[in-house]
C-alpha cells in the first residue's frame, strides 16, 4: 500500500533532521539542542506511521495530535539554534517552512477527521 502524503512528508523530514543532527553534532559540537530535536523530529514522522494502524478514530486524532505537537516542539529548537546563532538563516528558514508544511497538514486532517 502506498504511503500517504504527510506520512512521505515525515520520512523526508525525519531523513533531512538526522543529516543536520550528525552535522550540528560534528560539526558545530552542539550535543543537547541537536539531540533534543532529533528526538521531536524523527517522532513527528512515527507517531504519523503508528496513526496508520490506529484502533479507532479517536486513536488516530491521537496519534496526529502528538504528531502535530512535535512538529511544534520542532519548530522551538530550529528557532533557538537560530536565534542563538549556531545555525545560519538559510538552514533555519529551510527546515522551519518544512516542519509548517507537516504542521498545515497534521491540522487539516485533525479537523477533518474530527469533523467525520
Amino acid at each position: 500500500m502506498p504511503k500517504s502524503v504527510v506520512s512521505e512528508l515525515c520520512m523526508n523530514f525525519s531523513i533531512r533532521i538526522v543529516k543536520f543532527y550528525k552535522y550540528l553534532t560534528d560539526e558545530k559540537k552542539v550535543f543537547v539542542l541537536s539531540k533534543q530535536l532529533l528526538r521531536s523530529g524523527t517522532s513527528i514522522g512515527a507517531n504519523v506511521y503508528e496513526g496508520e494502524f490506529a484502533q479507532s478514530k479517536a486513536d488516530f486524532v491521537n496519534k496526529m495530535s502528538i504528531a502535530l505537537k512535535e512538529a511544534n516542539e520542532t519548530q522551538y529548537w530550529l528557532e533557538l539554534l537560530y536565534k542563538s546563532e549556531i545555525i545560519d538563516e538559510k538552514a533555519y528558514i529551510s527546515l522551519d517552512n518544512d516542519a509548517k508544511q507537516i504542521t498545515g497538514t497534521l491540522v487539516k486532517i485533525i479537523n477533518s477527521s474530527k469533523i467525520k
